[in-house]
């Protein structure tokens, strides 16, 4: 059985066709879906995605940071209001993205700041977005400096350095669609270390793996990246399965 880790299955890109997906899905394994949150606008789809398909897709709370505009605090208060109201497994998706758009970098580092610190109020892990960020990403979860705080840097790609640097901090490291990718040279990545610090995600509807790429992506297709993984490690399947399972049992606190 398999845990899709970070999966937006709740997104517009499946209406109409939920179900199928979802039952596609649980007909490949995959016994738990975690959904981040995008921003207020995506809150309502995501919980009701959550309970119409209750303990299998289970969502966390957070904004991320390409919603981080000039309402930024407004963003932040629906967050808080949901962490008051209902129970959720993680903070997410949160972190900083350098490569869309730099002009309100300076809200998403205080955004990020404020949304690591509910985390360590509320002792839940996050799930954290870098895109061309990592350094500053890291440096901030260091300097704030919260001994409960953890998570998963959700579909890394980074160097081996850097992913030492997320492993020092506690952190996972997810693993997604691009590791089957010719030239992305994570599969090089994700060689130099080992199973217990992996995830496994689909980014559900983007980064399909190959040969679906550049197809809507869905969770049910997390058993072709465990597949990748599993050649990398020269490992049967059903212990990355295993493995990568019981990772995020232990960091989400999953039954």
């Amino acid at each position: 059985m398999y845990i899709d880790t970070h999966s937006h299955i709740y997104s517009e890109e499946f209406n109409g066709e939920i179900d199928e997906v979802i039952n596609r899905s649980v007909e490949q394994g995959i016994e738990m879906i975690l959904t981040p949150n995008i921003d207020s606008s995506s809150i309502k789809r995501m919980l009701d995605t959550a309970e119409k398909y209750p303990g299998l897709c289970i969502p966390m709370m957070g904004v991320h940071p390409t919603s981080i505009k000039e309402d930024y605090k407004e963003e932040l208060e629906m967050v808080e209001y949901w962490l008051g109201k209902k129970k959720f497994i993680a903070i997410g998706e949160i972190g900083i993205d350098l490569y869309w758009d730099k002009t309100f970098r300076k809200e998403q580092e205080e955004v990020f700041l404020k949304q690591i610190q509910i985390a360590h109020q509320l002792d839940l892990p996050v799930s954290v977005h870098t895109r061309e960020s990592f350094d500053i990403t890291h440096d901030l979860i260091k300097s704030a400096n919260y001994s409960n705080l953890r998570g998963v840097f959700h579909c890394f790609s980074g160097s081996i350095e850097q992913a030492k640097k997320a492993l020092s901090l506690g952190f996972m490291i997810g693993v997604g669609g691009t590791v089957t990718f010719k030239n992305s040279g994570i599969d090089q990545l994700i060689s130099q270390l080992k199973p217990e610090h992996l995830m496994l995600e689909t980014d559900s509807p983007y980064l399909a793996p190959s040969p679906l790429r550049g197809k809507r992506n869905e969770s049910g297709n997390l058993t072709i990246i465990a597949q990748k993984v599993a050649e990398i490690f020269n490992m049967p399947i059903n212990e990355i399965a295993r493995i990568t399972s019981n990772n995020a049992k232990e960091l989400f606190q999953l039954a």
